[in-house]
Order: structure tokens, then C-alpha cells, then sequence
């Protein structure tokens, strides 16, 4: 006999039907309601918002048994555990469920509230995951002894000092285009301006963390969100210019060769501000994605303004991990919607980052922000901006309305004052 989520999935079940099981009442299973129920909140529009409140009050005995089986679909698991959802009873039982993901956990750990610390910080499984206690670490919320005891267990998965062979990471964008050459190409990179600014162990680092990442995209070239033609050289109203790098980070040895060549015979010392950036994207367009990496975390400011809009994820979060980058730039990235959803969220993830209100701000009124991460900073915001977020067409109406209530409550608590 097939299910009652079967048939509503299909579009086999009447409006009659859908209604009811919107408010919770269908005669089946509890774990199978809250299956329904989830799925009419997420992949349907009109009984989105009634299925939502039905979920916030449902039987919390119920509620508990599907948050602690892992049986329990993973929508429902990811559904439970999203912070705008999630019910601080059901925590310790999502937590230890093996089927909830890591990533489900790390983005929670991020933006959890005061009062969930105490919980995730006694977890095992938030003590026995590296990643887990990074998101945690940049939560905001941390008091002074809990952020010396993440700090404490992090060190614990710190790797060995004894450093790899060179040869095993590439030493630059050139080693990572042409990875057969047991000889990485250090003049090079050290004629570039300001990339030796970062230590070359801050980059292994990273490509070592993500090399299963790294090795899935290997073939993924250059494809910025919103398109080349979006990449337009920036006009100022002052004059501003950079000094031409003596050599600057090619693909391969024979275009670098080639595009030596062709700047030889000039005399024109500087680069005027729309030349970089076209000197810029053209460097990138040749890189492959270790390049790219390499590029996001010791290049320029004008060439992490370009690979912040990678498509390829790993390449435009490596920005974010670059010790160069600035919080003006950040502040620039948070309001952009021609970057991933992921570099969005990592922001986030970075307590330097979401300290700065700016940057909270920008966030919050960027359509392109994830619900879950708008709904956990919207509590943050200042009055006059709740007001304005309210009237904000481009968010979600979900969003819109969490202001709205947010913006009367703080004036009923100002009149009452």
C-alpha cells in the first residue's frame, strides 16, 4: 500500500487533503506527518507557512524519536537541524544521530544562540570533528572560557611539524598547471609583488585540507557567476594606479614566454586601473585550479575581487582564508549577488568577520544569502535597518516578516521604556 507522502509527492492528493495534512491532522504515523509536513514547508508554496507553524508545535516526544532515529529521511534531519527551525529540545538527540551530516552541524555550531552553547561544547561529536569545532570556534556567542576550550581541543588535531616534500604541493600556479615537473618555479612566484605575503604552508594547508575537493574539480576552468561580461574594468574618479609586476603568474612556460614577449618593448611603467583588472582576468583565465587557489590567497586585492565569483566553490572560499583580505573587501562580498551561496555562508563562519556589523548588515539584505543564515542574523540588526529590511522586495517574504515582527517588538520594548 503506498503512502500518504507518496501521493501528496505525486500531486495525487486533493486540496482538501493537503490542507489537512498541512495543519497535522492526516490519520497516519507520527513520523510519517512529520515527513509530510516538512515536505509541504520546503517544496511547496502555498501550504509552506501553515506546514512550518504545525512543525514548531508538533509533539515534542514525537519529534524527539524522528530526531534521534537514523532512519529518518535526511530532508527531515537537515530540515530539523536548519537554526531558523530548529528546536532547542531536539538538539542533544540531532547531534549523536549518525544520519544528520557533519556539514548540517558545522553550519548550526556557527550561528547557534547562547543558550545552545552549552550543549554543543559538551557534545562528543562536536569534540571528535576538526570541522565541526572550526564552525564553532567562530560563533560569536562563545563566552571567554568557551572559546579557550574549542581553541584547546582544536589544537589537539594540529598535524605534525615534520614538512612535506615540496615536490608533493605545488610551490605555484605554474607547479600546479604542469604537476609532472618535480621542480616547482619559485623565481617566479617571488617576482610577484605581494605574493610572498603569505607563507607557503598556509596555502599547502588548505590544498591539503581539501585535496579529495581539489582533485574532484581538477579540469574545472575559470567560469565566474554572472559571466566574463560582468567582469568589467572598473572606472575611478581619482587616478589610480599600480606598478606593472615585473613577472607575473602564467599557465605554462610557453605563454609566459610569449607574453613576456609581447610586453618587452613597451616603456609604460603603470597600469592604469581598468588594465589591471583585465591584466588580472586574463591571468586567471589561464590558471588551472590550483593556480586559482594559490592566486585567491596570495594575489592581489583586484584578483580576489575576480575569484571570489569562482564558480568552483573551493577556489572562491580560498578567499576567504586569504591572511591579506581586508574587511572592506568582505563588506563589498557580503552585499554581492553574483557570488556562491557558499562563499555567502562561509562569511559567516568567520568570527573576524560577523563582528563587523557592516558586514551582519549586508548580509541580511542580500537576496542571495541562504534563508537559514539571514534568519539567524536578522536578530542582530538595528532598528531603523529591521524597518528598511521589511520593506525589502528582493528578500524572501520569510524574511520580510521576521523583520516586520522583529521591528514591532523592539518599538513596544522603546515605548515601554
Amino acid at each position: 500500500m503506498a503512502r500518504m507522502i507518496d501521493l501528496i509527492r505525486s500531486s495525487g492528493a486533493s486540496s482538501h487533503v493537503m490542507q489537512t495534512a498541512a495543519r497535522g491532522a492526516l490519520s497516519v504515523p507520527p513520523q510519517e506527518m512529520i515527513e509530510i509536513l516538512v515536505y509541504l514547508a520546503t517544496q511547496t508554496k502555498i501550504f509552506a507557512e501553515r506546514a512550518r507553524l504545525t512543525l514548531a508545535g508538533w509533539d515534542e516526544t514525537s519529534s524527539r524519536a524522528a530526531a534521534a532515529d537514523p532512519r529518518t529521511p535526511k530532508e527531515v534531519l537537515a530540515y530539523m537541524i536548519t537554526p531558523g527551525n530548529l528546536r532547542p529540545t531536539l538538539l542533544p538527540a540531532l547531534l549523536e544521530n549518525p544520519s544528520v551530516s557533519e556539514n548540517s552541524v558545522a553550519e548550526l555550531t556557527a550561528a547557534a544562540s547562547r543558550y545552545m552553547l552549552e550543549t554543543l561544547v559538551k557534545s562528543a561529536r562536536v569534540n571528535q570533528s576538526q570541522t565541526i569545532l572550526k564552525s564553532l570556534s567562530s560563533n560569536p556567542n562563545l563566552n571567554p572560557n568557551q572559546s579557550a576550550a574549542v581553541a584547546e581541543k582544536l589544537s589537539a588535531f594540529k598535524p605534525p611539524t615534520t614538512a612535506e616534500p615540496e615536490t608533493k604541493t605545488p610551490a605555484s600556479p605554474q607547479a600546479a598547471a604542469a604537476p609532472e615537473s618535480p621542480e616547482p618555479n619559485v623565481p617566479h612566484q617571488a617576482a610577484s609583488p605581494g605574493l610572498d605575503d603569505v607563507p607557503d604552508e598556509t596555502v599547502a594547508a588548505y590544498l591539503t585540507e581539501h585535496a579529495t575537493e581539489i582533485s574532484a574539480e581538477a579540469d574545472k576552468p575559470f567560469q565566474p557567476i554572472g559571466g566574463i561580461e560582468e567582469i568589467a574594468p572598473e572606472t575611478s574618479s581619482h587616478t589610480a594606479s599600480a606598478e606593472v609586476p615585473t613577472e607575473t603568474v602564467a599557465s605554462s612556460s610557453a605563454g609566459g614566454a610569449a607574453a613576456a614577449a609581447r610586453r618587452a618593448p613597451t616603456k609604460k611603467a603603470y597600469l592604469s586601473a581598468e588594465e589591471q583588472r583585465g591584466s588580472a582576468l586574463q591571468k586567471i583565465s589561464k590558471l588551472g585550479i590550483t593556480g586559482r587557489i594559490q592566486l585567491a590567497m596570495k594575489g592581489s586585492k583586484e584578483e580576489r575581487s575576480i575569484l571570489i565569483r569562482d564558480g568552483t566553490k573551493i577556489v572562491s572560499l580560498a578567499v576567504l582564508e586569504s591572511p591579506k583580505i581586508t574587511d572592506g573587501e568582505v563588506e563589498k562580498f557580503a552585499s554581492q549577488k553574483n557570488v556562491l551561496e557558499a562563499v555567502l555562508r562561509g562569511i559567516t563562519m568567520k568570527r573576524r568577520f560577523i563582528k563587523q556589523y557592516a558586514i551582519l548588515r549586508n548580509l541580511t539584505f542580500n537576496p542571495r544569502t541562504p534563508i537559514d543564515v539571514s534568519l539567524g542574523l536578522i536578530k542582530h540588526l538595528l532598528t531603523a535597518d529591521l524597518r528598511n529590511l521589511s520593506g525589502n522586495k528582493e528578500v524572501s517574504d520569510t524574511v520580510r516578516k521576521i523583520a516586520t515582527r522583529m521591528f514591532r517588538q523592539k518599538l513596544e520594548v522603546t515605548g515601554k521604556e
